[in-house]
C-alpha cells in the first residue's frame, strides 16, 4: 500500500484527513503494508479468550495504607505533573519497587496449564499484603481485582476469572504494589507449557523492545525518543505498537506525567531530565496495532484477534542514564 496524500483518508480508518491523523507519526518510520493497513481490510481471526466469571473484590486490612482512591473507586485527584523525589523519597521508591518485582515474580511462578487468572490474582493480592502493600489495581477507577492478565489476544487490563489457561496460552502479568507511600509498577508476558515459534518470536521482540526502549531515555533526550526505537525496531520485524496505551509517570501517584508512547508521536516533545521516574511498557502486536474494548470497560484485546505481548519496567532518569528500578534480583 502507498503511503496516503495528505488529504487522503488516513490509513488507519479513523475517518480523518491523513494530515490530521498519522502523517506526524508515519514520517519517521518506514510505511509498509506489512505493518499498516486501510480500515478493516484484514484477516480476523476467532477470538481465543472469553471472559469468564468474575469473583468479588478481595479485601486488604485496615493496617495496610491505602490509596486514596481504595475505598470510593474513583482516581488520584487532580493533577498529574511530573514529580521529582528527593534523595529520602528515592529510598522509599526504590524499595516499593523491589517489592513489585517480588511480587511478580510470585505471580509469574503459579503460572501453568490448568490455573485460573482468578488463582493468581489470589496468589499476587496476598504477595502484596505480605510486604506490607497495598495492590495498586484493586478499585482504581473502579477495577475490580488486584492484579491485570491479559491472555493471548488481551493487549492489557484483562481481568482475573474463572478461566483456566491452556497450554500454548502466553500471558501478560502486570503487578502495582502501593507501598509506604508509593507505587511501583511493572509486568512480563511469559509462555504457558509450550508456545509455537510465531508467539516465541513475538515474546522475545517484545522483550528486546523493552530494553531498546528503555536505552534511548537518556537525559536531555526526548520521550518521543522512546517510541522511535520502539517502533523502529517493532516494524522491522512486521509486528504493530499499540498506540492507546502508553507508560506513564508514577511515584506518590499511580498515573502521573510523562505519558511515554511507544509509537513515535512528533508532537511530544517532553524533555528527559535527571530525577524523573515513570514506565517504559511497550504493547507489541503480531500485525494490527488497533484495539477494541469488551464491555466491561477495561479489557482490550486488538481488532485482528492475533496475540500481544508487553513487558513493562519502572525507571529512574540519572545523570549517567536509566537505572531499572523493577529489575530482577
Amino acid at each position: 500500500m502507498n503511503k496516503p496524500g495528505r488529504n487522503d483518508l488516513c490509513w488507519c480508518g479513523s475517518g480523518k484527513k491523513y494530515k490530521k491523523c498519522h502523517l506526524g507519526r508515519d514520517d519517521d518510520h518506514d510505511f509498509t503494508a506489512d505493518t499498516h493497513k486501510a480500515g478493516r481490510n484484514f484477516d480476523i481471526f476467532e477470538p481465543s479468550v472469553i471472559q469468564g466469571n468474575v469473583s468479588p473484590m478481595r479485601i486488604v486490612p485496615d493496617s495496610i495504607q491505602h490509596p486514596r482512591y481504595a475505598k470510593d473507586g474513583g482516581g488520584e485527584g487532580k493533577g498529574r505533573k511530573i514529580s521529582i523525589l528527593n534523595d529520602a523519597e528515592l529510598i522509599i521508591m526504590r524499595e516499593t519497587c523491589r517489592a513489585a518485582r517480588r511480587v511478580l515474580e510470585k505471580g509469574l511462578a503459579a503460572v501453568e496449564p490448568g490455573v485460573t487468572t482468578e488463582d493468581i490474582d489470589k496468589i499476587v493480592h496476598e504477595a502484596c499484603i505480605a510486604e506490607g502493600g497495598y495492590p495498586s489495581p484493586l478499585n482504581y477507577y473502579g477495577f475490580p481485582k488486584s492484579v491485570c492478565t491479559s491472555v493471548n489476544e488481551v493487549i492489557c487490563h484483562g481481568i482475573p476469572d474463572d478461566r483456566p489457561l491452556k497450554e500454548g496460552d502466553i500471558i501478560n502479568v502486570d503487578v502495582t504494589i502501593y507501598l509506604n507511600g508509593f507505587h511501583g509498577d511493572c509486568s512480563e508476558t511469559i509462555a504457558v507449557g509450550q508456545i509455537d515459534k510465531a508467539s516465541a518470536a513475538l515474546l522475545d521482540v517484545t522483550r528486546e523492545c523493552l530494553q531498546i526502549g528503555i536505552n534511548a531515555a537518556q537525559p536531555d533526550g526526548r520521550i518521543r525518543d522512546i517510541g522511535r526505537a520502539v517502533q523502529s525496531y517493532a516494524h522491522g520485524h512486521g509486528y504493530g505498537v499499540v498506540q492507546a496505551y502508553c507508560g506513564h509517570g508514577i511515584g506518590k501517584k499511580f498515573h502521573v506525567d510523562p505519558v511515554v508512547p511507544h509509537f513515535y508521536e512528533k508532537k511530544e516533545r517532553t524533555k528527559i531530565k535527571p530525577g524523573m521516574i515513570f514506565t517504559v511498557e511497550p504493547m507489541i502486536s503480531m500485525r494490527q496495532w488497533e484495539h477494541e474494548t469488551w464491555d466491561d470497560d477495561w479489557t482490550a484485546v486488538t481488532v485482528d484477534n492475533r496475540r500481544s505481548a508487553q513487558f513493562e519496567h519502572t525507571i529512574l532518569i540519572t545523570e549517567a542514564g536509566p537505572e531499572i528500578l523493577t529489575k530482577s534480583s
